[in-house]
């Protein structure tokens, strides 16, 4: 018998602990490759606004939306993957535990690279004496946000063709 926040259950390892029945294993995949095509999205406003003047509000906001996304999914998926396969994964290949703790810190890094990226887009407004400098500051931001991206990508691929639920 497992338990659950305190309780007795019977659930099948995989589900979802909040009653709905999702599958982990699916909502982990689409995590997976949303987490890749946020890195591919990413790397598009870093291109794009390499130009000073190019406007790309689309992509900057498009790659900020996935990013966020695919964070909140990560966070939803934290709660899960802490109760049954942490544990787990730090007994048998306590490494690979390490490489997920760090890909939880570099995504929330990627997160706050778009985010600085959109907000320094948004308050570049042409005409301003800092016009030059934010636009700057948000294409950096942006390349930043990708390169970490993929590495948290790549990461997250390592960790999960170890163990998954």
């Amino acid at each position: 018998m497992r338990y659950l926040h305190g309780r007795p259950t019977r659930r099948r390892e995989r589900s979802w602990p909040y009653g709905s029945g999702v599958d982990l294993r699916w909502l982990e995949h689409v995590h997976g490759h949303a987490g890749w095509l946020a890195a591919a999205t990413l790397i598009h406003p870093a291109i794009l606004l390499r130009r000073p003047n190019r406007r790309a509000p689309w992509s900057v906001w498009v790659a900020t939306l996935v990013t966020t996304l695919v964070c909140v999914a990560g966070g939803l998926l934290y709660g899960p993957y802490r109760a049954i396969l942490k544990q787990r994964i730090f007994q048998t290949a306590p490494s690979i535990g390490l490489l997920f703790e760090r890909k939880e810190h570099l995504a929330f890094g990627a997160l706050l690279f778009a985010w600085i990226g959109a907000l320094a887009y948004v308050a570049a407004s042409p005409g301003k004496p800092c016009h030059a400098a934010l636009r700057k500051l948000s294409q950096r931001s942006f390349a930043i946000a990708a390169a970490l991206a993929v590495v948290v990508a790549a990461l997250g691929t390592a960790v999960a063709t170890f163990r998954t639920f």
